[in-house]
């Protein structure tokens, strides 16, 4: 994934001091610098532009997008190249499949939720009238909408792992992508069991397949028959209701910390995040952090 726009000049001098211990030596031409932050390639040029580029490059971008919004008031819009539209692959469109897909691993406060899906072939015209071929279009109450129908006639299985779990998986150094490939395995085992007559299982590729397997090495219960593919959720409409299912689980576990602690909490990890965070350990101390947040995301240190 490859995200491009402009920054103002106050945004460029945050993203100057915020990348500085993770420059690399070599900078390209007209750049500023050029900086690696976990999977994240990101350079700032001299003109203002900055390319994010990596596996979650969405959300790092995010980040600075936000910043744009609340210093400037400025809703950042990404290049032409990001937003041209590709031509979908309807290779496996039509194939009864067992597909997964995961929300929540950019959010700072909200848990990560990984669905597994079975979608027979037979079910599609009902789900495109539904609108799940567009489901990256669907707001998230037209998600809440639509869910239920899909949880009523697609065989699914959720997995949600909250930020108390997240925070001990990473305490062990488990990296995010390690922790969503236990997920994904976890939710697809569970799936391949269930003597479905499926054609394939599909992944929203987020690691190399070697690197995928690798993670799950001490899995005694493994799948491994997995076809891998970036925009799934547009190719096999499995992953698309893997997708919306794990959103509105996702949307639902929101609600209930939202009404617990007695405050809205935005979404991502962005400046209206921090100051959300900071209102919460002013009331309830920075202990609760451990519990409702991952600690790990560079939030926990301006909050503090």
């Amino acid at each position: 994934m490859t995200i491009v726009f402009k920054v103002s000049d106050n945004v460029k001098e945050k993203m100057i001091e915020y990348y500085q211990d993770k420059r690399r030596e070599k900078t390209p031409p007209y750049a500023v610098f050029q900086a690696m932050e976990a999977d994240t390639i990101i350079t700032l040029y001299e003109s203002g532009k900055v390319m994010f580029q990596g596996i979650s490059a969405d959300i790092d971008a995010n980040l600075w997008k936000d910043m744009e919004k609340h210093l400037n008031n400025i809703d950042v819009d990404v290049t032409p190249t990001e937003k041209k539209k590709e031509e979908i692959d309807k290779t496996y469109y039509y194939y009864s499949a067992i597909g997964s897909d995961e929300v929540g691993t950019g959010d700072y406060f909200f848990p990560i939720v990984v669905t597994a899906c079975f979608m027979d072939k037979k079910d599609i015209k009902f789900l495109e009238e539904l609108g799940v071929h567009d489901s990256k279009k669907l707001t998230d109450e037209k998600i809440k909408r639509c869910a239920p129908y899909i949880i009523k006639r697609i065989p699914y299985e959720t997995l949600i792992l909250s930020n108390k779990e997240y925070n001990e998986y990473h305490s062990k150094r488990y990296n995010m992508n390690k922790i969503k490939a236990i997920m994904h395995n976890k939710v697809l085992f569970k799936m391949k069991n269930k003597g479905l007559p499926y054609q394939k299982i599909i992944v929203d590729q987020f690691a190399l397949p070697g690197v995928y397997y690798n993670y799950l090495k001490d899995a005694t219960e493994k799948v491994t028959n997995i076809t891998f593919m970036t925009k799934a959720e547009d190719k096999n409409l499995s992953v698309a209701c893997a997708s919306i299912i794990s959103r509105y689980i996702f949307l639902k576990e929101k609600e209930k910390l939202e009404e617990k602690l007695g405050i809205n909490i935005p979404l991502g990890a962005g400046v209206k995040v921090d100051e959300t965070g900071k209102e919460i350990v002013k009331k309830h101390g920075k202990n609760i952090l451990n519990d409702i947040a991952k600690i790990s995301f560079k939030n926990t240190e301006r909050i503090l």
